[in-house]
């Protein structure tokens, strides 16, 4: 499973390490996911997302129906 937020679209990112010397070296930021299971009461059960910790946010600022809606009109099965 990909590191990908379902909800933001997030994805891990690059750029450099940089030591004390001043060296560079690649490296990866991942975004910070959590699996997250959640009840959706209007239709009675129980869905699990994988989601950055800003689209847990979000969830808990515009709910969680309204959210599964945007989804599924972008396509993303649930």
């Amino acid at each position: 499973m990909s590191r990908v937020c379902q909800v933001t679209g997030k994805t891990p990112v690059g750029g450099h390490k940089v030591s004390h010397s001043n060296i560079k070296t690649k490296r990866r930021f991942l975004p910070n996911l959590q699996k997250k299971k959640f009840y959706l009461a209007e239709e009675d059960k129980w869905i699990t997302l994988k989601l950055s910790t800003e689209a847990i946010r979000t969830i808990n600022k515009n709910g969680l129906y309204s959210v599964v809606k945007q989804l599924r009109a972008q396509g993303e099965k649930i």
